[in-house]
């Protein structure tokens, strides 16, 4: 029998970037799990796959919409719509729209570094931002908590060495970002809360992982694998269900221990 703890059932989510990556391991878990998934996502033709996939051939209460969330004018018409999908309430928005850019320090431009801050940053706090008079008018503190979970990156917490200038700082900002959120937005009754993955297959980490082989990364994860849907899944569960009731400002290592 499923534990009412853990239970997202007819929960109402928002989920960035949730067609591709890491963000549709997300909304498929979360869908199979009785959840009700509003998504976007820049790509139309990865929205379209993914509402043929889980409502079309699977009957799951999917919706999605093509927003760019480095333009301001996306970020409100898509919170509109969310706001008028789930009728101006939202449980839990989850944050995982992002992008990298990689130069060698002396050749990177600054289009990428805006692409990277825009997208990774400054699109993370607008979205909540609108999103805030959905999440307020679904929480009833302290009884009832609405959330917002923020994907963060172990490369905010480690030094990599590596040419994504941008991306390093940028996820730093978003774990910093999140216990400011958190200790704000407490008394709200909306909780904040962060995960910072590690090495996931996904269309950004592709190029470490040629043909979806990960042992090769796998050698250097304490945990000698990378990570996979459930792991990503469980930890939003989590977050988003009444287990978390006394977590906010938390931020999350799901990384097989490479930050350690």
């Amino acid at each position: 029998m499923a534990d009412p703890l853990f239970s997202i059932e007819g929960k109402r989510f928002f989920i960035t970037g949730g067609a591709s990556g890491i963000g549709r391991m997300i909304s498929e878990g979360l869908a199979e799990r009785g959840a009700r998934i509003f998504t976007c996502s820049r790509k139309q033709s990865s929205l379209d796959d993914l509402t043929k996939t889980l409502a079309d051939e699977r009957g799951f209460d999917v919706k999605a919409v093509q927003a760019d969330l480095s333009k301001m004018e996306d970020i409100e018409r898509v919170a509109a719509a969310a706001s008028e999908h789930f009728g101006g309430e939202l449980d839990v928005l989850v944050n995982n729209a992002g992008a990298t850019w990689g130069a060698d320090i002396d050749a990177y431009p600054e289009e990428g570094w805006d692409k990277v801050f825009d997208l990774n940053v400054k699109a993370l706090f607008f979205l909540t931002q609108k999103c805030l008079p959905m999440l307020r008018k679904a929480a009833a503190p302290p009884e009832r908590l609405a959330r917002v979970i923020n994907i963060g990156s172990i490369s905010g917490i480690q030094h990599p060495a590596d040419n994504a200038w941008a991306y390093h700082p940028a996820k730093a900002a978003v774990h910093h970002l999140s216990a400011t959120m958190a200790k704000t937005l407490v008394r709200e009754g909306v909780a904040v809360n962060t995960i910072a993955p590690g090495l996931f297959p996904s269309k950004m980490t592709a190029f470490m992982m040629p043909g979806g082989d990960t042992s090769g990364v796998a050698r250097a994860i304490p945990m000698r694998r990378a990570g996979q849907q459930s792991d990503i899944v469980g930890t939003v569960i989590y977050l988003a269900s009444e287990a978390s009731g006394f977590a906010t400002g938390a931020l999350i290592r799901l990384d097989g221990g490479s930050a350690l």
